[in-house]
C-alpha cells in the first residue's frame, strides 16, 4: 500500500439528521446541488492507496472547517463546521449548545479520529505520508466565496506554506498544463488539510489539494454528468498514478 491518502469530504448528499433546519426539503436539495462536491469519489478513485471519504453532507457537518468558530474564517458566513446560512446568507439551521455538541462527537471528531489514526499508521510504517485532499468547485463563484475573480481555471492546487513542498507543486502544475489544462495554485481556494495532531510540526506529512472546475464532468444546474465525464476521470487518475510512482513530496 502506497503512503498516500485520498481525502474526500465533501461528495456526499446526505442529511443524516435535519435536526434544527428550518427550510423545507427544496430548499435543502438547492444548497446540496450547489455546494456539494459532485462524484469526487469517482473521479479520485484510486487502488493501492488509503481512502478516506464523509458519508454525510457537508451542509450536515463540514469537516475540513476547524471545529472552533474562533479560528474558522467561514463562521461569519454562518458556514462553520455546523452550516447555518445558506449561500445567499438565509437562515438555513439553527444550532443549539447540545446538537452542536452531538454532531461534533458522533460525526466530525470519529472523522478525524479515524483520519488521524491512517495517518499515524502510514507513518508508523512509512516514515512519510501524502495527502491528497480532493475537492470540485463551480465554474461561477458562489455568493459566500471569498475570492470572486472570474474566469475561474479548470484545476486548482491548494498549499500550505508547511506541509507543501514546492517541487510537489511543480509536478502537478506542469501534468496539468502539458495536458491542455488551466491551473492556478491558490486560486480561487487555498490550503491543504492536515490532521490536526501533526498540523506545524511533522513535515513528512504532505499535504495537496486537487480541486476540478465541476464544467469539465458535470451541469450545474441538474447535478447530471456531461460528455467530459470520462476524460476528466481518466487525467485525475492519471495524475494520482503520478504521484504514487513519483512521490516527489515525500524524497528526502
Amino acid at each position: 500500500m502506497k503512503p498516500i491518502i485520498l481525502n474526500i469530504p465533501h461528495s456526499s448528499a446526505l442529511i443524516p439528521d435535519k435536526t434544527g433546519f428550518i427550510i423545507d426539503d427544496a430548499e435543502i436539495k438547492k444548497e446540496i446541488l450547489k455546494l456539494t462536491d459532485w462524484y469526487t469519489d469517482d473521479l479520485f478513485s484510486a487502488e493501492d492507496i488509503h481512502i478516506l471519504k464523509a458519508d454525510f453532507s457537508r451542509i450536515f457537518c463540514d469537516v475540513e472547517r476547524f471545529a472552533d468558530d474562533s479560528r474558522e474564517i467561514m463562521s461569519k458566513s454562518g458556514m462553520g463546521m455546523l452550516y447555518e446560512r445558506t449561500d445567499d446568507g438565509r437562515l438555513m439551521r439553527t444550532v443549539s449548545t447540545k446538537l452542536r455538541k452531538k454532531i461534533k462527537m458522533d460525526f466530525y471528531d470519529k472523522y478525524h479520529q479515524k483520519f488521524n489514526i491512517i495517518v499515524k499508521e502510514i507513518l508508523d510504517e512509512k516514515g512519510k505520508c501524502l495527502i491528497i485532499d480532493c475537492h470540485s468547485f463551480p465554474d461561477s463563484p458562489l455568493k459566500r466565496d471569498l475570492n470572486k475573480e472570474k474566469p475561474r481555471p479548470d484545476f486548482c492546487i491548494g498549499t500550505d506554506k508547511f506541509h507543501t513542498r514546492d517541487e510537489l507543486v511543480e509536478k502537478i502544475e506542469e501534468f496539468i498544463k502539458s495536458s491542455g489544462y488551466s491551473v492556478k495554485i491558490d486560486n480561487p481556494y487555498t490550503g491543504s488539510i492536515v490532521p490536526i495532531e501533526q498540523y506545524q510540526k511533522n513535515n513528512n506529512v504532505q499535504s495537496v489539494m486537487i480541486e476540478v472546475n465541476r464544467k469539465l464532468y458535470m451541469n450545474e444546474s441538474t447535478g447530471e454528468k456531461i460528455k467530459g465525464y470520462k476524460n476528466t476521470k481518466k487525467f485525475i487518475q492519471s495524475l494520482i498514478e503520478i504521484l504514487k510512482e513519483t512521490e516527489i513530496s515525500l524524497d528526502s
